[in-house]
């Protein structure tokens, strides 16, 4: 059975409902796939802070292994981090509070343009989604730092252990992890090629003239290029398998939705 995101006012999709989906894993799977999430929340003082603030920070997905609890059990949440006085860390509750301070955050991955007969039905394909929740300050220190290798490994698997770990007390000091209790959530994805009216797949002239389809889209990662301090001789295979691994799962994924689901 699909576990499902409970459908209610304030995640169910509008427009074009056929595309959106309560889906766990899959909404899951797209914050985790997102290089940069992007997270909103309202200012502490609405007289000298009149606009939300929305701002682009590195997030994933995590399940930290509370004592007595089974995988399925344990509670979904989005791992973020950020400079410890960065206002966001300072904004929201401590983990003191039950409910925490409301945030919400969107992910989006593009995986191509689809051009039609006219620009009105140009779009592309995607899957995005949002995510609302409470946040708190991680202030438990096993937690904060399975969180800090969480969202390293969630980078770059491999890294955590690559590179000199664990963190010292200034670095654990100088960062705060804001845990994130997703309490509603829905996905939204297009998949497939144009769409064209009735009128436009009749006129002859018209689709010999004009070119339609999709371009498919993808994050293509480069060759890895050496820092100048940089000593070791060769790049990592963990860095140079990650590398290839994203690119060809980037390309697949792209060519795959272009054939509607």
């Amino acid at each position: 059975m699909v576990a499902t995101y409970e459908k209610t006012a304030l995640n169910t999709g509008n427009r074009l409902r056929n595309r959106v989906h309560y889906d766990k894993d899959l909404i899951h799977g797209i914050i985790d796939e997102t290089p940069i999430l992007h997270v909103a929340f309202n200012p502490a003082d609405p007289s000298t802070e009149p606009f939300p603030a929305v701002l682009p920070m590195l997030g994933c997905i995590g399940s930290f292994p509370a004592g007595g609890q089974t995988e399925e059990e344990e509670e979904a949440t989005i791992y973020l981090h950020g400079y410890v006085s960065a206002r966001l860390m300072k904004y929201p509750s401590s983990s003191e509070d039950v409910v925490g301070s409301p945030v919400t955050i969107s992910a989006s991955i593009l995986d191509g343009l689809v051009l039609s007969l006219t620009p009105f039905h140009n779009s592309c394909n995607y899957r995005s989604a949002v995510v609302f929740g409470y946040a708190s300050i991680v202030t438990d220190e096993t937690e904060k730092l399975w969180a800090l290798e969480l969202l390293t490994e969630n980078i770059i698997k491999g890294r955590w252990e690559g590179s000199r770990v664990p963190p010292n007390k200034t670095e654990m000091t100088s960062t705060s992890v804001l845990k994130v209790r997703i309490q509603s959530a829905s996905a939204k994805v297009r998949t497939g090629g144009p769409s064209e009216d009735r009128k436009d797949l009749k006129d002859g002239e018209l689709r010999e003239r004009t070119w339609t389809g999709v371009v498919p889209a993808w994050l293509h990662w480069g060759t890895p290029i050496p820092a100048g301090e940089n000593r070791a001789r060769e790049v990592p295979g963990y860095i140079e398998d990650w590398v290839r691994g994203e690119n060809e799962k980037g390309e697949e994924g792209a060519k795959r939705a272009v054939e509607k689901e």
